[in-house]
């Protein structure tokens, strides 16, 4: 694989996140190809100290292809599953074409197979691209029905911002020592993506509870949708329609509702990226699944 490189007057970089420089080369890539800003991390500590980039740049210095895989333990059924992802997958339109896509897949494959992870996951708009690869796609819905009814006195709440210093630090904190959203299916750890997320996305509404809890959220003015949850324990669902305050006939959650007080319908999940698996664990989830939007990555 080390020839490809050579072949094209590339120099193949590896695990390259402490050279600034580098770093910066990531983030143009992203940025030009996407038009997301992943920069933003260094607000909030700086990227995924677990990542493993593997990327091809030029003799100006550019990264003209990446394709990185991150650890992202997942509980699965109750049981800790040690998961990698799959993301910042990019070529320059200039070098499309030469291989060099597949080139670093195999290579972030090959590592994380000696590393010992035993799922596979990822997230993309192509998924006949990884099906020779052995992922699956995995239906995601989410979960849908009546609220409960609101409690009679309201927990204390209160907007997030992301913009204050203070904020973000609490958030960081929470995000840190939280537990799993789910049982079923859920990050058992992960703050950048969360972070990232919120920021990319202007309509995440993040609310803390209590001062131990967030709730992210979106509200269309008819359905509150509730994206996840983070705290050192899982509010039920009427707590956290309670602190909300918006009043509504149905409610949404992007997440399994098993540790919410509250049953909701599964429901088709209509986005625009599929969720695809490898691995042994794949089919353990014993029911209906979705990621939740705050882990997308």
């Amino acid at each position: 694989m080390a020839d490809l490189g050579q072949q094209s007057g590339l120099t193949f970089r590896q695990d390259y996140f402490a050279d600034p420089v580098a770093w910066a080369g990531l983030v143009d890539l992203l940025r030009d190809t996407f038009s997301i800003d992943i920069s933003l991390q260094d607000q909030f500590g700086g990227p995924d100290p677990t990542s493993m980039p593997f990327g091809y740049f030029d003799a100006d210095g550019r990264c003209v292809a990446n394709f990185s895989a991150f650890s992202m333990p997942l509980i699965i059924n109750g049981r800790t599953v040690k998961a990698a992802g799959y993301q910042s997958g990019a070529v320059r339109p200039e070098w499309r074409g030469r291989g060099l896509y597949r080139d670093l897949m195999q290579r972030a494959f090959a590592q994380t197979k000696a590393e010992g992870f035993e799922l596979d996951i990822l997230l993309t708009d192509k998924p006949v691209l990884y099906q020779p690869y052995g992922f699956k796609t995995v239906p995601q819905r989410i979960f849908a029905g009546p609220p409960p009814k609101m409690i009679g006195s309201f927990p204390r709440a209160r907007p997030l911002s992301l913009e204050d210093a203070g904020d973000r630090d609490l958030l960081k904190t929470l995000l840190q020592s939280r537990v799993p959203v789910s049982q079923r299916f859920a990050v058992a750890s992960q703050m950048e993506m969360f972070y990232l997320n919120a920021r990319f996305d202007p309509d995440v509404r993040l609310t803390l509870v209590e001062y131990t809890t967030v709730v992210a959220w979106k509200y269309d003015g008819r359905t509150p949708r509730i994206l996840d949850v983070v705290g050192k324990t899982i509010p039920s669902l009427e707590a956290i329609q309670s602190a909300l305050g918006v009043p509504s006939s149905r409610i949404e959650v992007c997440f399994p509702p098993d540790q919410l007080d509250w049953q909701g319908m599964p429901e088709p999940h209509q986005g625009y990226t599929s969720l695809m698996m490898r691995g042994d664990v794949a089919d353990d989830s014993g029911g209906p699944i979705m990621l939740s939007p705050m882990a997308e990555f």
